[in-house]
C-alpha cells in the first residue's frame, strides 16, 4: 500500500536508484550553508537552537527513570552541561518491541516514505546539527555542518535507497503454475511477507557521530525495524537531535513514536553497553569504534547480525611524481584535516630511500619528507587560518598519544599547540610527523595511531612499499590506500595490492579531492574485505540481511487460458 510520504518523496527516491546505479555525483542536499538554499536566518537559528540546549534537560518523551545524565563538553572549552532522560535498556526495548508491531505492519513504503521524511526535516535543522557536531566532536564549523550534516544525511539516503532497491525485488503475491503434461497444470497462489529483523543497536562514535551514525540507525528503519541509538557519551547531542526529529515525525505520520529511542550514558559504561549488546531481543548492531569492543561485538553478539567499522592503518605510496608541491598540499591537507581524527586519515607514507623521480629530478628521501613536513607547516603556521582546517582535539587521550608517538623515531615536524582565536581553551594540536625505516620498524607502523600522527617511512623499493600497504591493509585493516606514480605499471601493481588488501585506490590525488573524503552514492565507504570494517556503506549486502521473506502458499485452480480469436467461451 503506497504512503502518503513515500508520494511525496518519491521523486528523489528515484534520482537516488539512478544515482546508484550509475555512481555519478548527485545530492539532493546543499552541503554549502547557503541562505539562498536553507534562508537567510538559518545559520543564526539553528546557533540559537543549539545554545538553547545548554544548561539544560533534553527533552525527548520516550520511557525515563525520572533522573538524568550526561557529562559532554566541547573540545573548544564550552561546558555544555547538558542533561538527558536516563532510560532503563529494559524499558526501551519493551517499547521498542510495542512499537514494532504496528511499523512492520504499515510496510515497506511506509518504512522509506517516513525514513525520507525524516531526513528532510534533519536536513532542515542541519545548522542546529552542525552546532551540536562542532562543539561535541571538536570540528570546525564549515566541516562540522558538511560531514554532520549534508553528507550523514546523502550517507543515510543511500542505506534507504538501498533498501528500497531489495525491498522492492519482493512482490507481495504471486501465481504459479507447474504444467503437467497431459494433465491439469499445479497451481498455487503464494504471499511473500517482508518481516524486519527486530530491534536494532546503533552505537555512535565520538569524532562522527551522525556521519557514521546514520546509515545503520536508517538501513534498520528503512526495513521495518525500531531502533534504539545509543550515542558516545562525549557526543550525545547530534543523536539526541537527530531522534527528537525522527520522534516528531513518526507520531505525526501515526506511528509509535518508540520506533526510535535514545540511550543516553555516562561515561565508562562499556558493561552497560556488552549486556545490552547480548540481550536476545537485539537483532541489529551497527558500531563504529575501536578495534577491541568492535572485535568483541563481532565474537559475542552472536543473536544479532553485527556490523563493524573498527580501527585501521591507512597508507599512501610515493613513486614519482610530475608535481612535487602538489602532492605535498593534497597530502598536508589530509593530514591536517580535523587534526587527522578521520578513520579515513592516512598515516603511514611510504618513500623509497633512494628517493623518488619529478619532472624537476630526482629527489632525496630527506628532500621528500622535507617537502611534505613544509607543506604542513605552512598549511597549519597561522593559527586563525589552521584551527578552521585542525578542528579542535576530541579528547585527552588523542593528545597522551601524540606525546607516546613523539619517542617512535626521528622528529620532522614537532605537533605544536595553537591559541584559537575564538576559544581561549579549545584543545588544539598541529600534525605531528617522524621518520621511520621499513627494515626496523615495522611494529611501530602497523597499528594504528589515531590522531594528528604520521610516519614517512623509507622503504628499500616502490615494490616493497606495495608489499607493505596490501599486506597491513589485509591484517590490519585500512579504509583508504594512495598512490603516487608516473608509471603504469607501478599503477597496475597498485590496484593489485589494493584487491589483495581489500581496500579503496586513489592514485596521484593533487587537486581539490582528498584521499580521506568520499562521496556517497558513488564511492563505497569501506568494503568488508579486511579489518578495518565487516561491511560497506552502502551496498545490498549492508540492508539486505535486516529483514526477512516469510511466504504462504495455497492450492488454485488453474488459470484459464485466454480464448483465442473467434472462439467462444
Amino acid at each position: 500500500m503506497t504512503h502518503s510520504l513515500f508520494t511525496k518523496h518519491e521523486a528523489t527516491l528515484d534520482k537516488a536508484l539512478a544515482a546508484i546505479e550509475t555512481r555519478g555525483y548527485w545530492s539532493p542536499f546543499a552541503e554549502m550553508p547557503s541562505p539562498k538554499v536553507y534562508g537567510e536566518t538559518a545559520n543564526a537559528d539553528g546557533e540559537a537552537a543549539f545554545k538553547a540546549h545548554l544548561g539544560k534537560t533534553f527533552e525527548l518523551g520516550q520511557p525515563s527513570t525520572g533522573e538524568t545524565v550526561g557529562k559532554e563538553r566541547s573540545p573548544f572549552g564550552i561546558a555544555l552541561d547538558i542533561r538527558y532522560p536516563k532510560a532503563d535498556p529494559d524499558a526501551l526495548i519493551r517499547a521498542a518491541a510495542s512499537a514494532q508491531a504496528g511499523w512492520r505492519a504499515a510496510g515497506p513504503k511506509a518504512w522509506v516514505g517516513v525514513s525520507l521524511e525524516i531526513l528532510s526535516r534533519l536536513n532542515r535543522a542541519s545548522f542546529e546539527i552542525g552546532y551540536s557536531v562542532m562543539h561535541t566532536t571538536g570540528q570546525a564549523f564549515m566541516m562540522a555542518f558538511q560531514a554532520g550534516g549534508p553528507h550523514a544525511q546523502d550517507r543515510a539516503l543511500e542505506a534507504v535507497v538501498y533498501a528500497w532497491d531489495q525491498l522492492r525485488r519482493i512482490p507481495s503475491e504471486a501465481h504459479w503454475e507447474k504444467p503437467q503434461g497431459k494433465n491439469p497444470p499445479l497451481a498455487m497462489q503464494k504471499r511473500f511477507a517482508l518481516v524486519p529483523r527486530g530491534t536494532g543497536l546503533v552505537l555512535g562514535c565520538c569524532t562522527f557521530p551522525t556521519w557514521n551514525g546514520y546509515p545503520g540507525m536508517f538501513a534498520d528503519l528503512a526495513t521495518g525495524n525500531a531502533v534504539i541509538v545509543k550515542p558516545h557519551p562525549g557526543a550525545i547531542l547530534p543523536l539526541a537531535v537527530t531522534v527528537r526529529i525522527a520522534r516528531e515525525t513518526l507520531r505525526e505520520a501515526g506511528f509509535d513514536p518508540n520506533v526510535v529511542t535514545l540511550l543516553a550514558t555516562e561515561p565508562n559504561d562499556g558493561a552497560l553497553v556488552q549486556d545490552l549488546a547480548v540481550r536476545p531481543e537485539i537483532k541489529l548492531i551497527d558500531f563504529t569504534g575501536s578495534t577491541q569492543n568492535g572485535n568483541w561485538l563481532e565474537r559475542n553478539a552472536h543473536q544479532a547480525q553485527v556490523y563493524t567499522e573498527k580501527a585501521g592503518v591507512n597508507q599512501i605510496v610515493i613513486d614519482s611524481v610530475d608535481d612535487m608541491k602538489a602532492a605535498a598540499r593534497n597530502i598536508a591537507f589530509s593530514l591536517a584535516l580535523y587534526s587527522g581524527q578521520m578513520c579515513t586519515a592516512p598515516q603511514n607514507i611510504y618513500v623509497p630511500r633512494d628517493g623518488i623521480r619529478t619532472a624537476e629530478g630526482q629527489l632525496s628521501f630527506d628532500e621528500v619528507a622535507k617537502a611534505l613536513a613544509g607543506a604542513v607547516e605552512k598549511l597549519t603556521s597561522d593559527p586563525a587560518r589552521a584551527v578552521e582546517l585542525t578542528g579542535a582535539i576530541q579528547n585527552e587521550g588523542v593528545v597522551e598519544r601524540v606525546a607516546e608517538a613523539r619517542k617512535l623515531g626521528n622528529v620532522l615536524l614537532e605537533s605544536q599547540s595553537l591559541v584559537h582565536p575564538t576559544f581561549a581553551d579549545a584543545r588544539v594540536h598541529t600534525p605531528l610527523m617522524l621518520k621511520l625505516d621499513a627494515r626496523t620498524d615495522e611494529a611501530k607502523f602497523t597499528k594504528e595511531w589515531f590522531g594528528p600522527i604520521s610516519f614517512i617511512v623509507a622503504t628499500d623499493s616502490t615494490a616493497q612499499s606495495l608489499e607493505l600497504a596490501g599486506t597491513i591493509a589485509n591484517e590490519h585493516g585500512a579504509l583508504t590506500f594512495a598512490v603516487y606514480s608516473t608509471d603504469d605499471k607501478v599503477i597496475d601493481a597498485a590496484h593489485e595490492a589494493a584487491i589483495r588488501g581489500g581496500v579503496a585506490l586513489s592514485i596521484n590525488l593533487t587537486g581539490g579531492v582528498f584521499v580521506n573524503q568520499t562521496a556517497a552514492f558513488s564511492d563505497f565507504h569501506g568494503t568488508g574485505a579486511n579489518p578495518a570494517a565487516n561491511a560497506a556503506l552502502s551496498d545490498a549486502a549492508f540492508v539486505a540481511n535486516r529483514f526477512r521473506v516469510v511466504q504462504s502458499r495455497v492450492h488454485v485452480a488453474p488459470k484459464a487460458a485466454p480464448a483465442e480469436a473467434g472462439q467462444t467461451a
